[in-house]
């Protein structure tokens, strides 16, 4: 300790202002290093990552669809790191495992078996949820509405049956999953078609078989516009 006034004792042979320089050159190299990191190109890992937490943060109604729908997409075109990090900047910390969406009951249904029948009713399943590999839903004049944004896949390939009777069954998948169609009746969203991003080659499937009679069964990314209030 310096005698004189309790402070640290001079280190021998450096000024105060040359330990002070040296500290200012180091934290330049650092922030030097934080900006070249920042300027790496993504890999399609950092890019998934940066998709679980997107999907997390939605399931925790973090953010709305508008914005989950934006920050999905700008995940999946990102181009540097810097780009994936400004999209988790306003979130938190990662509250669960990555790659899996905690079951529990959010907004929407809770943990569905495999099969859904509505008879002049409706099948609606949302929020968080674990949808099994295999799951058939059949609506007779009703409605069916299967949202997978904040979902977890049981498998990397979920096969849907879906039967509209004189009915609409809507099937809500989040961007970055590979949709395959069979089936009679079953139509893909228009904006679908060149989603403006390369999917990755192990991408989850999720395969649509459907059968609709005087209705529809629909696949789409982005759930439709709700109709403005009027004045």
């Amino acid at each position: 300790m310096d005698a004189t006034n309790g402070g640290p004792a001079a280190e021998p042979g450096r000024s105060p202002a040359v330990r002070a320089t040296d500290r200012e050159q180091d934290a330049a190299v650092r922030a030097t290093d934080r900006e070249r990191d920042a300027a790496v190109r993504a890999s399609d890992r950092e890019r998934d990552a940066v998709v679980q937490r997107v999907q997390q943060a939605f399931a925790e109604g973090r953010l709305d669809d508008t914005e989950f729908d934006e920050r999905m997409r700008a995940a999946l075109t990102a181009r540097t790191r810097a780009d994936l990090d400004g999209l988790l900047a306003d979130l938190p910390a990662e509250t669960a495992a990555p790659g899996a969406v905690p079951v529990a009951a959010g907004r929407g249904s809770s943990g569905p078996g495999r099969v859904a029948i509505a008879l002049k009713s409706s099948v609606r399943r949302g929020g968080r949820w674990r949808v099994p590999e295999r799951y058939t839903a059949v609506v007779y004049k009703g409605s069916g509405w299967l949202d997978l944004r904040a979902a977890e896949l049981s498998g990397p390939v979920t096969t849907f049956r879906a039967v509209a009777y004189k009915s609409q069954v809507m099937i809500l998948v989040p961007p970055g999953v590979r949709v395959e169609m069979t089936g009679f009746g079953v139509t893909q969203g228009a904006d679908e078609d060149d989603p403006g991003y390369r999917l990755p080659t192990d991408a989850p499937v999720i395969h649509v078989r459907g059968v609709a009679y005087k209705g529809t069964v629909e696949v789409t990314t982005r759930p439709p516009e709700r109709p403005a209030l009027r004045q």
